[in-house]
């Protein structure tokens, strides 16, 4: 989902933490919500991707960042292509989390 998104979603698909985007083939994609982080004044949402596969992605989290839309029942999602607001996000994420998550740090 490396494209720009555009996701629009109604309250109700929040339930049990599940939200559903349209990825760039326009195909549904759940997604299970762990956070909302807010960084230099901007909202972006930590997501895991719901349907688990055994690609090398697997266990990977998806950071979006929040767009207001035209209707306050509903938000935009929008990927990130900054890396270093990414990182940001994410160590603030693993900062939150450490003691209910077994991060693993990926050596390149």
């Amino acid at each position: 989902m490396n494209e720009e998104e555009n996701n629009h979603l109604p309250e109700e698909e929040m339930e049990d933490n599940i939200i559903v985007l349209n990825d760039e083939n326009g195909e549904e994609v759940p997604f299970e919500f762990l956070d909302l982080i807010e960084l230099e004044g901007e909202e972006y949402v930590v997501l895991l991707p719901a349907e688990e596969d055994d690609s090398e992605e697997a266990g990977e989290v998806v950071i979006l960042k929040v767009e207001d839309t035209d209707s306050e029942e509903e938000e935009s999602y929008v990927s990130v292509d900054d890396e270093e607001t990414l990182n940001k996000v994410f160590e603030i994420f693993k900062d939150k989390f450490k003691d209910e998550f077994n991060f693993v740090d990926e050596e390149e």
